[in-house]
């Protein structure tokens, strides 16, 4: 699992710019798959098992998409002003560095009065340093997309990356495709684009594919930190956390209550997720066409949209458990 994180979390994907890693992904599971195909907003969607007698359709959902910045316009002084590709504040990234699908490199700053005089500064104040003194030399241009720049640190049972969030989920989508065994269920695998931006690739999913159960596989932050005030609390090796509810939904209960049996029955840990700060491809998939009982499985997650999120491997080897023991069953 290490190894394909590793090798997951090096390909840059900002949301609306995932092509390299859908193609990567394309090549790891296409001897596995019963039929695969890219949709035409850029889901890559792979099917498994026909449904059978008591069985589901199910829709797995993993983002392929990261946060990142684009580029709005480079000023007089060669200062490139960006968007943002998805949620993160901003201020908690002054000083990180850049990598645009181009290969410059840059740093993000703040301007200085707007540092020492504003307490919560707007984007037009931040900017990216290329090295560039003018819109002339600059290597980059409007349009042009980045990514937060790091490398991942191997701690033992954790590991600390950028954009785990939610390469962690392509990897359970990945290696459970390898290796389900197709029984009464039909399985649709999907690597959905712009989850970052709202979901937006999980709702024409889902239309096309009507699933009668939508699980979305992702990361939920982690509230196991020092003085954390949060009353669900989150952690880091206490298993995957099934989802009751987010900002965007609540969980369909007969599902919370299958997966809570199927895991509690196999002395799977695991942990409830009740959080009012994030949104899933769980939403869409169950508000799209006529509904979907949808829930989900995520990884806990510290240091969400940083360049430094980590997870525990422990709680990524239950999810997979979990989520081979649900594919297979007939009772959800």
């Amino acid at each position: 699992m290490k190894t394909l994180l590793r090798t997951l979390t090096q390909i840059p994907a900002p949301s609306g710019y995932e092509g390299a890693l859908r193609a990567a992904v394309h090549k790891m599971i296409q001897p596995y798959a019963d039929e695969i195909r890219t949709d035409a907003l850029g889901n890559l969607i792979a099917r498994k098992g026909k449904q059978g007698r008591n069985g589901k359709r199910i829709m797995l959902a993993a983002h392929l998409d990261e946060v990142g910045l684009i580029v709005a316009h480079v000023d007089a002084k060669g200062f490139a002003r960006f968007s943002a590709l998805g949620g993160f504040s901003p201020q908690r990234l002054v000083g990180v560095r850049v990598k645009f699908l181009n290969e410059t490199r840059g740093v993000i700053g703040l301007e200085r009065e707007a540092g020492q005089k504003e307490r919560a500064p707007g984007m037009d104040k931040y900017f990216i340093d290329t090295g560039a003194t003018s819109p002339k030399d600059s290597p980059v241009r409007v349009g042009d997309a980045a990514v937060l720049d790091s490398d991942s640190i191997d701690l033992g049972d954790r590991l600390v990356s950028r954009c785990l969030d939610d390469r962690v989920g392509v990897a359970l989508l990945v290696e459970s495709l390898r290796s389900h065994k197709t029984g009464a269920n039909e399985v649709h695998y999907v690597f959905t684009i712009q989850e970052e931006l709202g979901g937006r690739g999980a709702g024409p999913a889902a239309f096309g594919l009507e699933p009668e159960i939508g699980l979305a596989v992702d990361t939920t932050p982690a509230t196991d930190g020092p003085n954390e005030r949060e009353r669900n609390l989150i952690q880091l090796g206490g298993g995957p956390a099934i989802k009751v509810k987010d900002t965007g939904m609540i969980a369909d209960p007969r599902l919370v209550t299958s997966l809570k049996s199927i895991a509690g029955k196999n002395r799977i840990p695991y942990q409830l997720e009740l959080t009012e700060s994030i949104g899933t491809d769980a939403r869409p998939m169950q508000m799209t066409g006529a509904g979907a009982r949808a829930g989900g499985i995520a990884i806990p997650l510290r240091n969400l949209h940083s360049p430094s999120e980590m997870i525990d491997l422990r709680d990524v080897e239950w999810a997979g458990r979990l989520l081979a023991l649900v594919l297979r069953s007939t009772d959800l």
